[in-house]
């Protein structure tokens, strides 16, 4: 199984707080909102998992996906 970065972009309102923590797996897209530069990740280190946390209207999480089904592991996995 493979660990995948979720941004709900319903949920999301570009206040940047994940990309200033960790802009190794984030960036604002065109519409100013954070998306997962790779959704694939192997391991939820410390930055990510802060900049997860941060998330002031918890639009991040961390899933294992397996055949295109995803199931949450976690708000901070």
């Amino acid at each position: 199984m493979m660990k995948k970065i979720i941004v709900d972009k319903t949920l999301c309102i570009g206040c940047g707080a994940c990309v200033t923590i960790d802009e190794n797996h984030f960036e604002f897209d065109s519409d100013g909102l954070s998306v997962a530069k790779n959704e694939d990740v192997n391991n939820v280190d410390p930055t990510l998992a802060s900049a997860i946390e941060t998330c002031p209207t918890n639009a991040i999480k961390v899933a294992e996906v397996e055949n295109d089904n995803a199931q949450e592991l976690s708000n901070a996995a």
